[in-house]
């Protein structure tokens, strides 16, 4: 197979420079090694597992108040016991040997687009403040505290502030609508709910009391509620349930009431970090419910301590003086993995709002502004600046950029393009892809590598990362299953209210036992970069946010004129394909009113591109939507091998299909 064309190759300068470089030659002094590269030292990760994630903690200065007594107590899959003993705290290696003055947050918004600065010292307060705070609420090692809050450094503080005590963080964005947040935070029965009263995007204010209310009034579990007002929607800092429109039944009695957020953290105290076990929780992240509910997915302190300083340190190459900026909500794994950019010498930029207001340049201008050296977005958002023209380097200055992160999806070769033609040739571009069930990159960047046109730079160290055939063969140069053959620290450590382990062990390793499937088509170069074909399962991402079908579905089927339905994201555009109860025509009102529904139920970023009747909804005979096979027919695979119509409960029901597919390609040709 032909190699990709070359776009960048590091300069000497920049390879000497980077922290990789000054980690080989640590190794090489400290441990005897001598590693001749990068696909040396990434094989020697991946082979001796111990000794490199011992180094990564020895290098990092990992702390801990009570020592490990081995690295891997198991080396299996699941079931894989890291740093059986230690005892540490993640949010402590935050604050280490901080200045107080230094800059830690650039923080900007739509209603306040000019950035503003969050020294350490401010954070290191703020977090204290909260902390104690939650303390007085009762809230100690364990419980769960539940965030309905935008991308803001108040965020960051109360994250921090969890983390210090050992309290259980999970958060979800406030464009989410009121029947995703429940799917999702009901699970883990929170004591505490921080919530925000609205927000701006798009130019427009959101107000999100009512959304609140329900939450509270829903939420049997709820102790505390703490309202952040961004909006103004509260007057008075001590509000109530009925203040927020909301109630609670007889059985609900052990809500104690609801405070403004300067009540949370009025008192001033002293930062004080919990020690805890390795695998301590420290957030619940969530599936993109394909099947049923979301999973709640367990990470621990130490596992995501040190996956996140590898990540930021080595593979992303932060500094002291970098400005470390990734578009996200809190709804995604890329606001975790930014706010882990606080464990390294850079600062991280926020931005809440939207990427497309007043324009798409508003997120250039926010790099522009903040000093931004590491730009992160999702490739839609690449996409979307060559469909609309953007240019942003005219009429901005953008010295400081140095690099561009991409992820929540496949990043095409034209996208790659783009980059380099807008944003010049001594730019560096890294592609990634990884996920929320560890938070991390498995395939992602190298500043000591080459950049291949439509290609992933490198596997992750310490990722060992294989594509397996059919057969369940690891092969190169050829397509296959995304797989993961050696533990990693940063995966689950269980799904909540999973006590055997039953539904972690079918959502990875179900097809392979003992090894991680993940659920991406792969082809491995002989070169060790690697090209992602997209997901081999049915997760809808839009704008970098992953949501299931199973819950887009739930909003669409709540509609008693549609009896089915079938929804896929085909390289950036999502159509969604309704069979329709008797005499119920497909009008331009029931597409406005199932729209609306999934812009409420799920989020404005999956409301369909287009909708389409169909007479059936193609399913196997045991029931099961055919949607990976309906994607790939609309990607252009032949029907033939997409599906055997000899599996479907109606044969012809993948026609409507394949006629659209048909038409798809004659528009592409003319």
């Amino acid at each position: 197979m032909t190699a990709a064309p070359v776009l960048w190759r590091p300069s000497q300068a920049r390879i000497a420079d980077a922290n990789l470089t000054r980690y080989i030659a640590w190794l090489q002094e400290h441990k005897g090694l001598e590693l001749d590269g990068y696909e040396a030292l990434w094989r020697w990760s991946v082979e001796e597992l111990e000794e490199f994630w011992a180094s990564i903690w020895e290098f990092f200065g990992v702390r801990a108040s009570t020592p490990y007594e081995r690295v891997l107590a198991e080396r299996a899959m699941p079931g894989a016991r890291w740093f059986p003993g230690a005892r540490l705290n993640y949010a402590e290696h935050v604050f280490a040997d901080r200045e107080d003055d230094a800059v830690a947050i650039v923080y900007a918004s739509e209603r306040e687009p000019l950035p503003q600065e969050w020294t350490w010292g401010r954070l290191r307060e703020e977090t204290s403040r909260i902390a104690t705070g939650l303390r007085e609420l009762g809230v100690g090692p364990g419980d769960r505290v539940a965030a309905y809050l935008p991308n803001a450094p108040e965020t960051a503080a109360a994250f921090l502030a969890c983390a210090s005590i050992g309290a259980i963080w999970s958060s979800c964005s406030p464009d989410f609508g009121a029947r995703g947040v429940l799917d999702r935070f009901a699970q883990i029965e929170p004591v505490v709910l921080l919530a925000v009263d609205g927000y701006d995007y798009q130019g427009r204010e959101h107000d999100r009391r009512e959304v609140v209310a329900g939450l509270v009034a829903q939420l049997p579990s709820l102790r505390h509620a703490v309202i952040l007002s961004r909006l103004g929607c509260y007057e008075r800092e001590d509000t109530n349930v009925a203040a927020t429109g909301g109630s609670r039944d007889g059985k609900a009695g052990q809500l104690r009431g609801t405070l403004g957020w300067e009540q949370l953290r009025a008192v001033a105290g002293e930062l004080e970090f919990e020690q805890l076990p390795f695998e301590h929780p420290l957030w619940v992240l969530y599936s993109s419910g394909t099947t049923g509910l979301p999973k709640a997915i367990v990470q621990g302190q130490g596992g995501i301590l040190l996956e996140h300083l590898k990540a930021v340190g080595l593979q992303m190459d932060m500094h002291a003086g970098d400005r470390f900026f990734w578009f996200t909500t809190t709804g995604w794994m890329m606001w975790n993995l930014l706010v882990g950019g606080l464990l390294g010498p850079a600062s991280i930029v926020l931005y809440d709002g939207s990427p497309a207001h007043p324009d798409l340049g508003a997120l250039w201008d926010l790099a522009e502004r903040a000093g931004v050296t590491c730009f992160g977005t999702s490739a839609s958002y690449i996409a979307t600046c060559i469909k609309q023209g953007v240019a942003p380097r005219q009429g901005r200055r953008l010295a400081a950029l140095a690099s561009v992160g991409s992820t929540g999806s496949t990043l095409p070769p034209e996208g790659f393009d783009w980059v380099y033609e807008q944003l010049g040739e001594e730019l560096w571009l890294f592609s990634a892809s990884g996920g929320t069930d560890v938070c991390t990159a498995f395939l992602g960047g190298s500043p000591l590598l080459p950049v291949s046109r439509g290609e992933l730079q490198c596997k992750a160290l310490g990722a060992k990362v294989e594509a397996f055939d059919e057969r369940g063969d690891s092969v190169t140069e050829a397509l296959g299953e995304l797989v993961i053959t050696e533990p990693m620290p940063s995966m689950p450590i269980g799904f909540w209210n999973d006590p055997d382990g039953e539904r972690y062990h079918d959502s990875y390793f179900s097809t392979y036992p003992g090894v991680w499937r993940h659920g991406d088509w792969l082809r491995l170069t002989s070169r060790g970069s690697a090209v992602l074909y997209g997901r081999s399962d049915a997760t809808i991402n839009r704008g970098g946010i992953r949501m299931g079908s199973s819950e887009i579905y739930r909003a669409v089927l709540s509609l008693p004129e549609i009896q089915d339905a079938l929804v896929v994201d085909v390289e950036g555009w999502m159509p969604l394909f309704v069979a329709l109860g008797d005499g119920v025509q497909l009008d331009d009102d029931l597409i406005a009113r199932i729209k609306q529904r999934v812009r409420e139920d799920c989020s404005p970023r999956h409301v369909p591109n287009e909708v389409f009747a169909v007479v059936s909804i193609p399913r196997t005979r045991t029931g099961k939507v055919l949607e990976v096979p309906v994607k790939r027919i609309l990607l252009g695979t032949p029907p033939e091998q997409a599906a055997s119509r000899a599996s479907l409960a109606e044969p012809d029901s993948l026609e409507p299909f394949v006629a659209l597919a048909r038409r798809r390609a004659q528009a592409a040709a003319e």
